[in-house]
């Protein structure tokens, strides 16, 4: 019986799963956390700059360079043959010109990535967006609570929740549909609004704390698996307890060190061969010391 792997899911299948099963999206930051996502069945995998917090131990996105967001672009893109791989543009990334803007878009192209995410939907955001589609690089929208923006937010609170706020981020979502992104994360908005916003946008949106109705839903790897220590928000869900149970094994690694038993001597060393070969290489009393330490170990 043979197998077939997936096809890779191109920029234009992910926009066509628009009002279909809902699209299932993580985060991830390197080969062997991309391999594992990918291999499970994710429609899109973003090497999200929440790597500068759950991975670098940054106190927040803002530090996160380009370099560092592109050399672990580069491990996911080779870790992954089926999932959508996005690339999250830092901070300052796409700020200070077009051209720059334009240029580490395509850095991002050239280090594996099909795609971009960029943050923010008002008139000079879109203007950047779309020159960058104009260079042939897709681009994703991310609208809501924008963690770039924290120091304006004046913190990590609620966006929509009044009328005004939540007109402008309509209106936002509309702009990016129109500039030409192939989706829009929405992150820490009303339940209500996110459902507002995916009726009335042709784009499939993936919530982030955005309640049940978007088109799909990201949650960062580490939340996700109990991989990070930090404060963990009202949206994220904990389907394992993996830094328990990897706190647990070295533990007893440690503990089986100290106390010498491990490595066993018969099962997970490596022996010379025969008694007489081993007292021809270093002596009798080499020899002799084996034998008792084997004896020792079977008793």
């Amino acid at each position: 019986m043979t197998t077939t792997t997936p096809k890779r899911i191109t920029v234009p299948a992910f926009r066509a799963m628009k009002g279909g099963p809902r699209i299932g999206t993580l985060t991830a930051y390197d080969y062997p956390t991309a391999k594992i996502a990918d291999s499970a069945g994710a429609d899109m995998i973003l090497v999200g700059d929440s790597l500068g917090m759950v991975v670098l131990g940054y106190p927040d996105t803002l530090s996160v360079t380009v370099e560092e967001m592109l050399h672990h672009t580069r491990a996911v893109a080779r870790g992954t043959s089926h999932a959508l791989v996005v690339g999250d543009m830092p901070y300052l990334s796409y700020h200070i010109s077009v051209e720059e803007s334009v240029r580490n878009a395509g850095a991002f192209i050239r280090a594996g990535a099909q795609a971009v995410k960029v943050e923010g939907g008002k008139p000079s955001r879109i203007r950047i967006i779309r020159r960058i589609l104009d260079a042939e690089i897709p681009v994703m929208g991310h609208i809501g609570l924008t963690p770039q923006s924290v120091n304006a937010f004046g913190g990590f609170k609620l966006q929509g929740k009044g009328s005004e706020d939540a007109r402008r981020l309509i209106d936002e979502a509309r702009a990016l549909e129109k500039a030409g992104c192939f989706s829009v994360v929405l992150e820490c908005v009303p339940a209500e609004l996110a459902a507002f916003i995916t009726e009335e946008i042709s784009i499939p949106t993936i919530g982030i704390g955005a309640g049940p109705a978007c088109d799909g839903q990201v949650l960062v790897f580490h939340d996700l698996l109990g991989l990070y220590d930090g404060h963990k928000a009202k949206f994220v869900r904990r389907y394992a307890q993996i830094g328990d149970d990897m706190r647990t094994a070295i533990s007893h690694y440690l503990d089986d060190v100290r106390t010498g038993r491990f490595p066993d001597v018969a099962t997970e060393s490596f022996h010379v061969g025969s008694e007489e070969e081993l007292r021809r290489l270093y002596g009798n009393q080499a020899a002799a010391a084996d034998a008792t330490t084997v004896k020792s170990d079977s008793e």
